[in-house]
């Protein structure tokens, strides 16, 4: 497995913050670019006005956080949009730019800036949603109740949509920074380029030993490689439906 530095610390799990360890799945591989991004992001977090975190709840503080996004770019989800943090910190701050992200990729901004709050976010895949495919959004946890935030729409606090199915599978910071490396797997797969493929998805599994789709792409990967025994061992291992491309809403 090819690593570097930053790589290195990630997958021994010695990254604890989400948004350095999402940059340096995004492929941020020197410290002068991480420091580039982590100003980029203090940028963001000083234009949102004070008064929108200065709430007396937890919950009302990230509603308001959650509302403050939709304000500033209000066509903020685009389906197949960007899923790297990076990508989405620069269209962020983009004057330019309209979208922002996918389903991963603003689930991720969300959840940095809610840690930069003092909360402490997960997410939820689905492996259905919509009619369309693999799905993530945020979910937070206040003694005893819980939260859905479906990031993709603009009245999605408190999304109800999603109670009760079947498919829900809670994802921690480190499982989710796992799906940029499986998304990231997935544009390699989709572009013939397999070997590059195969290294992102063993990274995805370092960080998400469950993965609902890396673990198969790969066995595929490694089968067009002509390394079928490899691609055996995955096949026989794994067993949910291969999906190409970004892999999310």
């Amino acid at each position: 497995m090819r690593v570097n530095a930053l790589e290195e610390r990630l997958l021994r799990g010695e990254v604890g913050d989400l948004c350095q360890a999402a940059l340096i799945a995004s492929g941020v591989a020197t410290r002068s670019q991480m420091n580039s991004y982590l100003s980029l992001l203090d940028r963001l977090w000083h234009s949102i006005p004070a008064e929108a975190l200065a709430a007396r709840s937890e919950v009302e503080a990230a509603r308001r956080l959650f509302q403050c996004l939709w304000q500033r770019k209000p066509a903020r989800y685009r389906s197949g949009g960007h899923f790297k943090l990076s990508d989405v910190l620069e269209a962020e701050m983009d004057s330019t730019s309209e979208a922002v992200g996918n389903c991963l990729g603003l689930t991720l901004l969300y959840n940095v800036l809610l840690e930069r709050l003092g909360l402490r976010p997960r997410a939820v895949h689905l492996d259905h949603a919509f009619g369309i495919g693999p799905h993530v959004f945020t979910v937070l946890h206040f003694e005893g109740r819980s939260l859905d935030i479906e990031n993709i729409f603009p009245h999605g606090f408190d999304y109800k949509g999603h109670l009760g199915d079947p498919q829900r599978k809670e994802w921690d910071s480190r499982q989710l920074v796992g799906d940029i490396y499986a998304s990231r797997g997935n544009q390699c797969f989709e572009a013939g380029k397999l070997e590059a493929a195969v290294d992102l998805y063993d990274k995805a599994m370092v960080l998400n030993p469950t993965h609902p789709t890396a673990a198969l792409n790969r066995a595929m990967a490694l089968a067009e490689l002509g390394k079928t025994e490899e691609a055996g061992k995955g096949l026989a291992e794994h067993s949910p439906e291969p999906v190409e491309g970004e892999g999310r809403l």
